[in-house]
């Protein structure tokens, strides 16, 4: 799966831009995170049609960048997040940065995973039997 990542100015009102633009364009988010550094913030969005939307943000001169990351299904209880963190590391499948959201009619945590080694990710999910989106 493709994820937006688009990177804002740390200044009053830039978020509140940006969603009100993807607003406009009627795109509809699906996941989300934000995270910051001193000088900028990175807006990491999962969309319906990410080329379209970022061809779009970026007529408006938006700062954004596609990257695949990967969506697992895990089940919304305790312990279901570990579960399947610990099947990963034992196919030496390293996170650099995850966020999930719940998926309400199948009560299960949608989790969205960027990692390392994109080769060693393919061939773990051959081995596990994790659902993904």
């Amino acid at each position: 799966m493709l994820q937006l990542s688009i990177f804002l100015e740390n200044a009053k009102g830039r978020l509140a831009e940006v969603i009100s633009l993807l607003a406009e364009l009627k795109v509809n988010l699906r996941a989300l995170s934000l995270a910051d550094t001193k000088d900028y913030g990175v807006l990491r969005i999962i969309v319906d049609e990410p080329e379209a939307t970022t061809e779009k943000l970026r007529e408006r001169k938006v700062v954004v960048s596609l990257t695949k990351v990967w969506v697992l299904k895990v089940p919304d209880r305790a312990g279901g997040l570990a579960e399947m963190l610990n099947q990963l590391v034992q196919h030496d499948v390293v996170v650099e940065y995850m966020y999930a959201f719940v998926e309400k009619e199948h009560e299960q945590a949608q989790v969205v995973i960027r990692v390392q080694d994109q080769d060693i990710m393919e061939k773990a999910m051959q081995k596990i039997n994790l659902p993904i989106r």
